[in-house]
């Protein structure tokens, strides 16, 4: 009889037992893949919550905390390395959170909420003839997304983005929602953004807005060694020059030497910006095609630079809108492949160490087999406010664009030359962004940021039941 109700006892535990295990077991089958556009890292989540409404968002980040799950948080999830998803985390989708909450055009501000892209707000400011003071260089991102990694852009004027944000509010772990800004709750302000969402979820966000103007595209050919002193003498502090950017070659035949610069110089054009439409993309297979090119052979690189090179040296002279010099093509950028993806890379270093960082930069790329396709150079002014600052100093930012496998041998292929690229950054007294591929190694991270430590402690001290989470976290921060 004992022996009955010992193995009655043991089947109903192990029929239970099993049962549990099959329904966690269906329940992981079931639940959502996601990750971001390199698709790389392919990460289960618990579920994708959509919200619309102010109410639905607080009340899921209120029952997430008090249950203890995670939450990540997503704009259009094209910051890579894992900023926003978490394995088993609820992710929490922004993009249909996305109305124009205010606009004063006469005092050049408007409030939107965060899922707004870049793009909602330039169709609705443009019969205004006003125009964002900083924006990310492609109009598809959500303003909370350009926050959380604190973006710079071509505007040369005006720093990071957090130099344009009047203040925003702020949705914490518990529930509560509060404003911030650089008066009301300065230290948050200056964690969130380049926060990379671990602070709480930004509701809605009030920018200051400037006039959009017309300005005359003026191209410049040069070797790489005569840029900083050009930069300096001629654009840095240059009024009439309101947007800057260059273009460094990645031609095997020229490889980083080769160099032309775009100023956006202030036209005497005196009309009305309101009636040039916002430009679209209208040619995207040519580009497309000689980008394909230059995936696969050196001498598609040389031939993408030298087409690439003489079009862009014949627009000198010609006229656009703020608005349309904001409005980076990206189309042709769109990369499908099985085996194959494109990852960023993004290097900052002081303007007087230009060129003989890219010399040290290039003895490594000579050596190493990196499919590099592109790097643009941008120019940072020296911003302390943000915690995870980038911009120790006046700096040129190198946006590096890498074709790569996917695979385990790619990644750790790609892993080995960025760390090594980085190690280079760093002897010129330089930094990186954040946003890619966890690559750099936390040794790396702490010397290229030095408020790391305190940036992740802070970050439980707002949010002590760590709520908020994502691959960047799990892998620097704990």
């Amino acid at each position: 009889m004992k022996k009955n109700v010992l193995l009655g006892t043991f089947l109903s535990f192990y029929l239970v037992g099993s049962y549990a295990s099959y329904h966690i077991y269906k329940q992981q089958q079931s639940r959502p893949v996601t990750g971001d556009v390199a698709r790389l890292l392919p990460t289960k989540v618990k579920e994708i919550k959509r919200g619309t409404t102010e109410k639905q968002i607080k009340d899921w980040v209120k029952t997430a905390s008090q249950h203890h799950e995670k939450i990540a948080i997503a704009g259009m999830q094209h910051s890579q390395g894992g900023q926003t998803y978490y394995p088993n985390a609820i992710l929490l989708d922004m993009k249909q959170y996305n109305k124009i909450i205010d606009y004063k055009p006469r005092q050049k501000e408007i409030t939107v909420q965060s899922g707004t892209t870049w793009n909602d707000i330039q169709q609705y400011i443009h019969k205004d003839g006003l125009a964002l003071q900083v924006m990310q260089s492609q109009n598809i991102f959500t303003v909370g997304g350009s926050i959380s990694v604190n973006v710079h852009g071509r505007d040369i004027r005006y720093g990071s983005l957090m130099d344009t944000i009047k203040s925003m509010r702020l949705l914490q772990a518990d529930g509560s929602i509060i404003e911030i800004s650089r008066t009301k709750h300065p230290e948050l302000f200056s964690l969130v953004n380049g926060g990379y969402g671990l602070f709480g979820v930004i509701l809605d966000v009030t920018l200051r807005l400037t006039d959009d103007e017309w300005y005359e595209d003026e191209i410049i050919r040069l070797d790489y060694r005569q840029y900083t002193a050009y930069f300096k003498n001629y654009v840095q502090h240059n009024s009439d020059v309101r947007m800057h950017m260059a273009r460094i070659s990645v031609s095997p035949n020229q490889l980083l030497t080769d160099m032309y610069v775009t100023n956006y110089r202030l036209s005497s054009q005196n009309t009305s910006t309101v009636n040039e439409p916002l430009k679209t993309e209208k040619i995207v297979a040519l580009p497309k095609f000689m980008l394909g090119l230059s995936r696969y052979s050196d001498w598609g690189k040389d031939m993408l630079w030298e087409t690439q090179k003489a079009y862009f040296l014949r627009q000198n002279g010609r006229l656009e809108t703020r608005n349309n010099v904001m409005r980076s093509e990206s189309d042709f950028m769109e990369y499908e492949s099985v085996s194959r993806t494109e990852v960023l890379q993004e290097y900052f270093v002081p303007v007087d160490e230009f060129a003989s960082y890219i010399d040290d930069l290039r003895e490594v790329l000579a050596t190493e087999k990196l499919n590099l396709l592109n790097i643009t150079v941008r120019y940072v002014e020296k911003d302390n406010k943000a915690v995870m600052s980038y911009a120790k100093d006046d700096m040129f930012a190198l946006v590096l664009l890498i074709n790569q496998k996917k695979d385990h041998q790619g990644m750790a292929d790609t892993q080995r030359v960025v760390r090594k690229m980085v190690d280079v950054t760093l002897q010129h007294q330089g930094s990186y962004y954040l946003p890619y591929y966890g690559y750099p190694s936390k040794k790396q991270l702490k010397e290229a940021y030095p408020h790391t430590t305190a940036f992740f402690n802070l970050k439980r001290k707002y949010d002590w039941n760590e709520t908020f989470v994502n691959l960047f976290y799990k892998e620097y921060g704990k």
